[in-house]
């Protein structure tokens, strides 16, 4: 079972920034094991959250074709918990990339049910490398065994998605209607 920590992407700048969204829902099994009299999304997994939408601004920029995985996590402060009914929308910019990895800068925030705005939860820091040719262990899969299908979906899904796709200045209305802004 792979467990995915985001559930769509927002925005794509390819190889500079990638936001992504996710929203803690009381059907989540990882919730019932968690704090169980007041169920939160532990610090833990919103780290994984902001390490698919990082891997995936990096690996977006070779098609998917290498093999990125985490390498260290350089920093992750949080001053806030998830609960259920909240969003969690990861933002990671791309720092540096070269031939043996790249570095990731990300903030997350959250959005409590009641609430209309986003309010800064923490910030993660991450080191990706490439695992390939001559930097891959022997006994390494072959394949990309890092990026599953359903991070090609997510990504393939905001590129063809037309109200991904609004042109600027145009603001989306409640309604799904657009109007210029």
């Amino acid at each position: 079972m792979r467990w995915n920590w985001i559930d769509r992407i927002l925005r794509h700048d390819p190889g500079e920034r990638l936001d992504a969204i996710k929203v803690v829902s009381l059907s989540e099994d990882h919730l019932h094991e968690h704090f169980v009299e007041a169920p939160c999304m532990p610090s833990s997994l919103m780290i994984e959250g902001m390490a698919q939408t990082a891997g995936i601004l990096v690996g977006a920029i070779s098609n998917f074709e290498r093999r990125v995985i985490l390498a260290k996590i350089a920093r992750a402060e949080f001053h806030a918990d998830a609960f259920p009914g909240d969003q969690i929308r990861y933002s990671a910019t791309l720092e540096r990339m070269a031939d043996a990895g790249a570095s990731t800068k990300g903030t997350v925030e959250i959005r409590r049910a009641d609430e209309l705005e986003f309010q800064r939860a923490g910030h993660v820091d991450l080191f990706f490398s490439h695992l390939d040719g001559d930097r891959a262990p022997d006994d390494l899969p072959e394949g990309n065994f890092v990026f599953s299908d359903n991070f090609k979906i997510l990504l393939d899904g905001f590129s063809n998605n037309p109200q991904c796709q609004l042109p600027p200045g145009t603001v989306r209305e409640q309604s799904g209607q657009h109007r210029e802004g």
